[in-house]
C-alpha cells in the first residue's frame, strides 16, 4: 500500500534518547555516540536529545550543546536531530534554541513553560518568541502532567499559522483534542506516549517520539512501518506485544529515564547512572524490565522495511 501521508518533518520513529553518563556522573560523549549510532542502525530515523528522558533539568547548557555536537558527528545525515530547549524562562529557551542550531540540530523541542502556569495567551507568546528567534523548525511539547499547563487545542491551531511551528509531541492524553487539531491544522503530530503509537498514527500522526525505543528501536519502528504497508493486523500485533514492556518502562511508577537506563545497562549499552534527584531502579525493577524485554524479543518481531 502506498502511503498518502505528507513526509514527516523530523522522521517517523524518533527515540527520546537518554543522556549517557560515566559512573562518576559526567557526560559520556563516547557513550552517546555509540548509543545514537545503534539506535539509528536499528530503525530510528530521528533522535530527540536533551528532552525529559535525556534528563534536561539536570544537564548544563554547555552539556546540552556538546551532546548535540557529538551525536551529529556520530549519525551524520542518517537521522534528524531534535534538541530539547525548553525551560521556564523564555529568554533562556531562546538562547538554548540558538545554541542548538549552531551545534547541528535540525529542529527544537519546546515544552510549555512550567511552574509559573501561564495563561494560554502567554503560552502562545512564549512559543512564537522562540520560533521567531530561531531559524529551526519547532516541535511543541504538550505534556501538562509535568508542566501544570496544557496547550489547548485552540492555541495549537493558532500556533500552526507560524511558518516555523511545524509539529507537536503529544503527551496530553486528550485524544479528542488531538483529533481536533489534526483536522484543523497542518501540524505534524508525534505520539509522545508509547501506548499511543499506533492509535495516533492511525488517525494521521507523523510518527512517535518514543522512550521505549531506547531498548527496542526496531520493534517500535516496525509499528508504523507495518501500518504504512497496509498490514494493520501486524501493526496491531506489534503494538499489543510491546504493552508489557511499555507498562514496565513508563507506567509502573518509575520515570522513563530511570527504567530506560536500568534496562540499557543490563543490555550492555551506554547509559550510566541517573542524576539526582532521580534514584536508580532497584534490582527487582531491573529484573522485571529485563524479563519483559526478553519476552518481547522472543516474539522475534521483524525489522521495519527500509
Amino acid at each position: 500500500m502506498t502511503s498518502t501521508r505528507k513526509p514527516p518533518p523530523f522522521g517517523r520513529t524518533l527515540c527520546a534518547m537518554i543522556t549517557p553518563f560515566t559512573e562518576d556522573g559526567a557526560l559520556d560523549l563516547d557513550g552517546a555516540r555509540r548509543l545514537a549510532a545503534h539506535l539509528v542502525a536499528e530503525g530510528c530515523d530521528g533522535l530527540v536529545l536533551n528532552g525529559t528522558t535525556g534528563e534536561s533539568p539536570t544537564t548544563t547548557d554547555a552539556e546540552k550543546t556538546r551532546l548535540v555536537e557529538a551525536v551529529r558527528e556520530a549519525v551524520g545525515d542518517r537521522a534528524a536531530l531534535v534538541a530539547g530547549v525548553g525551560s521556564a524562562d523564555t529568554r533562556h529557551t531562546v538562547r538554548l534554541a540558538l545554541a542548538a542550531g549552531k551545534a547541528g540540530a535540525d529542529g527544537v523541542l519546546v515544552v510549555t513553560p512550567y511552574y509559573s502556569r501561564p495563561p494560554q495567551e502567554a503560552v502562545a507568546a512564549h512559543f512564537r518568541q522562540v520560533a521567531d528567534a530561531s531559524e529551526l523548525p519547532v516541535m511543541l511539547y504538550d505534556i501538562p502532567g509535568r508542566t501544570g499547563t496544557r496547550i489547548e487545542p485552540e492555541t495549537l491551531i493558532g500556533l500552526a499559522e507560524h511558518p516555523r511551528i511545524v509539529a507537536v509531541k503529544d503527551c496530553s492524553y486528550d485524544f479528542l483534542g488531538t483529533q481536533k487539531v489534526l483536522a484543523q491544522s497542518e501540524l505534524a503530530y508525534y505520539a509522545g506516549c508509547d501506548e499511543h503509537v499506533l492509535a495516533l498514527y492511525a488517525v494521521g500522526a507523523a510518527g512517535c517520539v518514543s522512550t521505549v525505543a531506547n531498548a527496542v528501536p526496531a520493534h517500535i519502528a516496525a509499528i508504523p512501518a507495518a501500518f504504512d504497508a497496509g498490514d494493520t493486523a501486524r501493526a496491531r500485533q506489534l503494538q499489543l506485544a510491546a504493552t508489557p514492556l511499555i507498562e514496565a518502562m513508563t507506567g509502573a511508577g518509575l520515570p522513563g529515564t530511570v527504567t530506560a537506563k536500568a534496562l540499557l545497562t543490563r543490555l550492555g549499552l551506554p547509559a550510566g547512572p541517573v542524576r539526582a534527584p532521580l534514584l536508580p531502579a532497584g534490582r527487582e525493577a531491573s529484573d522485571g524490565l529485563l524479563s519483559r524485554y526478553e519476552a518481547l524479543r522472543a516474539a522475534r518481531s521483524p525489522r521495519p522495511a527500509a
